[in-house]
């Protein structure tokens, strides 16, 4: 499955009991970043402390200077780390690096938790005795989005009970708090092929086969800012081609995916004239599976349609 990597922890870092490392990636969003860390600031503990860890992607660390005034003016502690080679998977790891609680958390720089939100983590993570727990993260539009937006629900996801066991399909970074000790000796946590996207799923994939177990927690609501420029169909679209694209990176049910994407890419092709007819926000719904599978196995043959990491 490619080269391996090693997760280089600082050296003789103290892993602090009962301590959650909450870790940001970001990457020149240094606004939405300020809103984060102001959010993550009003956070409530009960039962454990916490602290937070900013790795930045740019090079010109444009986020140094907002970590710097939040680690200054507030009681929680700051730090500032930069992964300068443009790549998601590493970003994450560099931020891991810089970790020293015995529970992790990610969380994305567009999001905003309830004051509740890391509580709610840990209580599900020890009272259903799970490695890791994973909340929802809901939509927040900067202004009113179009009506096709909204009847579609192109920027919902899913949801579960608290407490239903998650497959890795499920699983995402943008809300999720697990136990340190998963990681081991394993190789990277998040693997650098992955490049754009997809590591994610990858590092709950390999967690799950593991053994560990991964949980739902509905009280647990992240919110995510949805700015005008993402409420538009070439968005959306792109973003289906790049979840195509690095769909066949996974190693599992590669034929069964294969076989599914060509039945798919046909029957939705087909059908799509007749679902103009049901309004556009059902049109374009099926177009998005439409290109999702066309990626995948284009992917397959080894041409990718899309490279750039839209969320």
């Amino acid at each position: 499955m490619g080269h391996r990597e090693s997760l280089d922890l600082i050296p003789e870092m103290t892993i602090r009991e009962n301590h959650v490392s909450i870790c940001v990636c970001t990457y020149k969003r240094p606004e939405l970043l300020g809103r984060l860390l102001t959010g993550l600031s009003k956070l409530s503990a009960d039962g454990f402390t916490y602290s937070v860890i900013v790795a930045d992607n740019d090079q010109s660390e444009s986020a140094r200077s907002q970590v710097e005034k939040f680690d200054a003016t507030s009681l929680i502690r700051a730090t500032y780390c930069v992964e300068r080679e443009q790549n998601i998977a590493l970003v994450r790891n560099k931020a891991l690096q810089h970790a020293d609680g015995e529970f992790i958390a990610f969380i994305d720089d567009d999001e905003i938790p309830q004051v509740d939100w890391l509580c709610k983590l840990f209580e599900t993570l020890q009272r259903f005795k799970a490695d890791g727990v994973l909340g929802p993260v809901n939509p927040y539009f900067d202004s009113t989005p179009p009506r096709w937006v909204t009847r579609g629900r192109f920027f919902d996801r899913p949801g579960h009970l608290t407490g239903h066991n998650l497959k890795w399909t499920d699983c995402r970074t943008g809300n999720v708090l697990f136990r340190r000790r998963i990681l081991g000796d394993m190789e990277a946590p998040f693997r650098s092929q992955f490049g754009t996207a997809g590591e994610d799923m990858d590092f709950f994939r390999r967690m799950i086969e593991d053994g560990y177990k991964f949980v739902w927690c509905s009280d647990a609501v992240a919110l995510e800012l949805v700015p005008s420029e993402r409420c538009r169909r070439s968005f959306l679209l792109k973003r289906a081609l790049l979840r195509g694209s690095n769909f066949p990176k996974h190693p599992t049910d590669k034929v069964k995916n294969i076989l599914k994407s060509m039945v798919a890419v046909p029957t939705y092709a087909l059908a799509l004239p007749i679902l103009l007819g049901f309004g556009q926000h059902i049109f374009l719904k099926y177009l998005i599976k439409l290109c999702d599978h066309a990626s995948r196995l284009l992917a397959f043959s080894g041409v990718i349609l899309a490279n750039k990491r839209e969320s």
